[in-house]
């Protein structure tokens, strides 16, 4: 039986320490762009399925400019088959692609592909949304698990026996049937490092671009009642007090510091 597997992928910007806002952005020369954290286990996880199993193609999915087909040929690198990039003006034109927006454009790929599993990161490292996944999940009509932190699929029975981590310390066991959409959890694995030859395999592999017209999605998609208002950094609630040297140079200033907050008697 064969199966088809598709991972949502993200590039995520990470902020230097030191930083400046332009606007109502983070200055670019003080951004550097990886493969979001939450997605490198997803790849992960569909790729240990793909090599456990006899005839699993694992594809991903990316809305992303030009720029993210080195992280997209990483994820390429570590295992997977081929990879979806799509970008157009409207979408780079577009102020702020919501959560809405997002799922609709993959829902379109979901139709394309017709995947038996689809496999995102609960969130993204950027803007911490948290509801891609699951927003996809109902545009598409597929069974979905989210917060998924364990995973057993059964890939002749087309059912998936998922680990879910709830709030307040709850942990569910269910079974889901497939197709579905799982929202993966960091810890669900130990993703892979890129080796030199998976790095090379990558370079040949299949990365199609598509526009939203070629996925049959209207450009109005990208129109989104949300807008970004302002862009600041927050005021520091407290400082903190750092001395330099060794312990025995450091001990007694600590002493004398925690003395004056009245943290231990004099």
């Amino acid at each position: 039986m064969s199966m088809k597997i598709l991972v949502t992928v993200k590039e995520v910007a990470e902020v230097e320490d030191e930083f400046e806002i332009q606007g109502l952005d983070i200055a670019e020369q003080y951004l550097e762009y990886d493969l979001n954290e939450w997605d490198d286990y997803a790849i992960e996880e569909a790729v240990q399925i793909s090599e456990n199993n006899d005839d699993v193609e694992v594809v991903t999915a990316t809305i992303g400019p030009e720029r993210s087909e080195e992280t997209i040929r990483m994820a390429l690198a570590k295992g997977a088959d081929r990879a979806i990039r799509v970008w157009d003006d409207s979408i780079e034109g577009s102020e702020y692609l919501d959560v809405d927006a997002k799922a609709e454009i993959l829902s379109a790929v979901v139709e394309e592909e017709d995947p038996d599993l689809v496999l995102t990161g609960v969130q993204s490292g950027d803007e911490s949304n948290g509801a891609t996944g699951v927003t996809l999940a109902e545009k598409i009509d597929f069974e979905w698990a989210a917060v998924v932190n364990a995973l057993d699929l059964d890939v002749e029975g087309g059912v998936a026996s998922v680990h879910r981590e709830l709030e307040g310390g709850v942990e569910e066991l269910t079974d889901v049937e497939t197709p579905a959409v799982l929202t993966i959890q960091s810890g669900i694995n130990e993703p892979r490092y890129a080796s030199l030859r998976g790095i090379r395999q990558a370079q040949s592999k299949p990365l199609d671009v598509h526009s939203l017209d070629d996925i049959g999605v209207d450009a109005g998609v990208t129109d989104s009642p949300l807008s970004p208002t302002d862009m600041y950094e927050p005021e520091s609630e407290g400082d903190a007090e750092i001395w330099e040297g060794s312990a025995e140079e450091t001990a007694g200033k600590l002493a004398d510091f925690l003395r004056d907050k009245g943290v231990v008697d004099g």
